[in-house]
């Protein structure tokens, strides 16, 4: 179930943005609010406290069209920006060709979101006292939330600022920490939030979007990978395969739809509903506590004056995010027929289920002949009364084929060949994939068909040292190229550097 909870606005301090103003503005108190100290009193405040960390993750992904995913989709050469043409939605086209800056405005939102959650985890981390056994979990929950999202900026940014307690305008400015200081405070959270933690199954069903044992060992995992140390990370994902938590649903192309949400492959889900009843006359556009649906799908449907789903449920859109030929026919090169037909549709599948595109070369920007359909504009996922504003697509933060995969990579670079190669196989017999000598090309291909248009691409290529070589002409005009030493990391955000005289940018922005 999709349970994210609005209570937001009467906690001071939990919605300071980062982009600080006035020292003296800041530090005045805020009349008729109650004050984060005298508020998490109960189980109840505290509850409430905790789902809005998650609130804060769907304002990341969603809010004025600046959401996590396009930031993290696409660089990567899985799809492209698309829209009307090259000047259609800048912010989109720049992450696409890497002409970006520090003034983009997802990458800003992208940024800020995070800290929005870890702001939120920190007023209950620090206040809340820890003397039923319902605040101490809800506590771990707070401190594994906050890891996560430290675990988003770490990945993106590379070293940023450890805020640990509510910062006043007084104390804005602080240094960034190294990666190596952000990754120690992301062990830290789990290890005291692992013990604490239900496991998924203890969870009741509409409860199960929350963070579990093995999201935080996932997590854990994750973040030891990404730091190299291999034998760590194997030891740490084993800890969630070992669970018997969860499975591979058996069928490939019903994962991303609404009966697998929080389902046996999710170990994290960021939620939305499709019941909100929004129309084009209630529709919050913009501010941060707008964006609570996926309107993303809707911007990356098919565009809307030129297509006709015929049979195949989809839907039309606002024209973004196209899958790329390359992708299409790295399908075909592996003969992964399951994954592809669930993942991408060509133009001539499309007319053959009694569909139509009827865009012309010049109004095809971004259109290599296939739409996306992982991810999709479904129509079994939106409801009335404006269905383009109500789809109710979970993300799919963490699964469990993905978590086999990291563990395949790092048992293979721990030198447990025969571990990993189980790992590997596991994921392939799934959709009826042959044998395959595990090595790190088979699970570099592997990913990239498996988790397609998941987000986790463009951060793979990176941390691989693969992003200059694979992304060398990248976007639709071919004319961008990834520069080692500089789009490694995101570019810290305009506003942060301005406004915190201690930051600074990341090198080469």
């Amino acid at each position: 179930m999709k349970r994210i909870i609005y209570k937001l606005s009467i906690i001071t301090g939990l919605v300071l943005m980062l982009t600080a103003c006035d020292k003296d503005f800041l530090d005045k108190p805020s009349y008729g609010l109650i004050d984060a100290s005298d508020y998490y009193k109960t189980d109840q405040d505290l509850q409430e406290g905790v789902l809005a960390c998650y609130d804060a993750l769907q304002w990341a992904y969603g809010t004025d069209w600046n959401s996590m995913f396009v930031v993290r989709a696409f660089p990567s050469d899985e799809s492209h920006a698309g829209g009307g043409d090259q000047a259609d939605q800048p912010a989109y086209q720049e992450l696409d060709n890497f002409s970006y800056t520090a003034e983009n405005k997802p990458i800003e939102h992208s940024f800020q979101g995070m800290y929005f959650g870890i702001m939120r985890a920190n007023a209950i981390i620090n206040i809340a006292v820890g003397d039923t056994p319902t605040r101490v979990h809800l506590i771990a929950e707070a401190k594994a939330l906050r890891a996560y999202c430290y675990f988003e900026l770490v990945s993106m940014w590379g070293g940023v600022p450890i805020r640990l307690k509510q910062t006043t305008g007084s104390e804005f400015a602080m240094a960034k920490s190294t990666p190596e200081e952000v990754y120690a405070q992301i062990h830290k959270d789990l290890d005291e939030a692992i013990p604490n933690l239900p496991k998924k199954s203890e969870y009741s069903a509409a409860m199960r979007f929350r963070m579990s044992q093995g999201t935080a060992w996932a997590l854990k995992g994750k973040a030891f990978l990404y730091q190299k140390k291999y034998a760590e990370s194997a030891k740490a994902f084993d800890e969630v395969i070992k669970s018997a938590e969860y499975a591979l649903v058996p069928d490939y192309s019903k994962i991303f739809l609404k009966g697998q949400e929080f389902g046996v492959e999710s170990l994290f889900e960021i939620g939305y509903s499709e019941t909100g009843g929004n129309d084009w006359g209630n529709f919050q556009w913009g501010g941060s506590r707008a964006m609570e649906n996926q309107i993303n799908w809707q911007l990356m449907g098919p565009r809307d004056t030129k297509f006709d789903g015929g049979d195949t449920g989809l839907a039309d859109g606002w024209g973004f995010n196209y899958p790329t030929a390359k992708l299409a026919q790295a399908f075909i090169d592996e003969g992964d027929v399951v994954r592809r037909k669930a993942s991408i549709l060509s133009v001539a599948e499309l007319e053959a289920e009694g569909g139509e595109w009827t865009a012309a070369p010049g109004e095809q920007w971004g259109m290599d002949g296939y739409f996306r359909l992982k991810y999709g504009t479904l129509t079994a996922e939106t409801a009335g009364p404006a269905t383009a504003l109500n789809y109710g697509t979970n993300i799919r933060a963490i699964r469990y084929a993905d978590v086999l995969l990291m563990a395949a990579e790092a048992n293979f670079l721990a030198s447990n060949t025969g571990v990993a190669q189980g790992y590997l196989n596991l994921v392939r017999d799934r959709v009826g994939l042959p044998f395959k000598a595990i090595n790190m090309d088979a699970i570099k291909t592997e990913r990239k068909l498996e988790l397609a248009f998941e987000g986790f691409r463009f951060l793979d290529l990176v941390r691989w040292g693969d992003a200059a070589t694979v992304l060398k002409g990248q976007g639709f005009t071919k004319n961008g190229n990834f520069f080692e030493g500089k789009h490694n990391l995101f570019p810290i955000p305009d506003t942060e550097v301005k406004n915190n005289k201690l930051m600074v940018q990341n090198p080469n922005w």
